[in-house]
């Protein structure tokens, strides 16, 4: 079994041979291995989306939208992961972004999941009937996934997500009462028995 430094290495070199800048293969190289860490299919996805690319380069996305859509072929998750996690902060305003043929989809994900990491927001992404939630690029969460590879899809729609408790206020209220009963005040005897209690400073 390869490890996660052999994957980020390796993918990071196979993208710079198929065209993309020293710099954009090192983001390609941390976001496979953040896939693969994941559990989601990384590996095959960039294999197959690299032999595409090699011969025709795709085109690059500078500025997002809320809506983008590409001017002559399909748009290139990485170049779209790129230009997003350079740009979350203003993205945020838009609240919700729709990237239209997207090739290998899956590709974008660990950018918007570092993205969710700056913004200290959960993000959500939907393809092809799939959802997936990253947290704090801590883990991404799927639902329907019943595909390794998605070679293309119509739409990509991603939406961030405003904080919220997964609790009630009776529950945190309840907890934080119980807690209390760890405030225990000192009595006259713990506070003579005190660190240093009875010592002068020649001692």
């Amino acid at each position: 079994m390869q490890s996660f430094s052999e994957i980020d290495t390796t993918s990071k070199r196979a993208s710079k041979a198929a065209g993309f800048s020293w710099g954009i293969a090192e983001e390609i190289g941390k976001s496979i291995r953040s896939l693969e860490l994941f559990g989601l299919p990384g590996i095959i996805n960039l294999n197959l989306y690299l032999k595409k690319i090699k011969k025709n380069h795709p085109e690059k996305l500078n500025k997002i939208d809320k809506e983008n859509k590409p001017q002559n072929k399909e748009l290139c998750p990485i170049y779209c992961g790129v230009a997003f996690l350079d740009q979350c902060k203003q993205l945020e305003n838009l609240v919700s972004i729709k990237f239209y043929n997207v090739n290998y989809p899956l590709l974008i994900l660990p950018f918007i999941s570092r993205a969710s990491e700056i913004l200290g927001k959960k993000i959500l992404v939907q393809f092809n009937n799939t959802s997936f939630l990253t947290n704090f690029d801590k883990s991404i969460l799927s639902k329907n996934i019943d595909e390794k590879v998605n070679p293309l899809t119509n739409e990509i729609s991603i939406e961030f997500l405003e904080n919220k408790n997964s609790f009630s206020d009776q529950d945190w209220n309840e907890l934080y009462k119980l807690s209390e009963e760890t405030f225990v005040e000192e009595s006259d005897s713990l506070k003579q028995s005190g660190a240093g209690a009875g010592l002068t400073d020649n001692d």
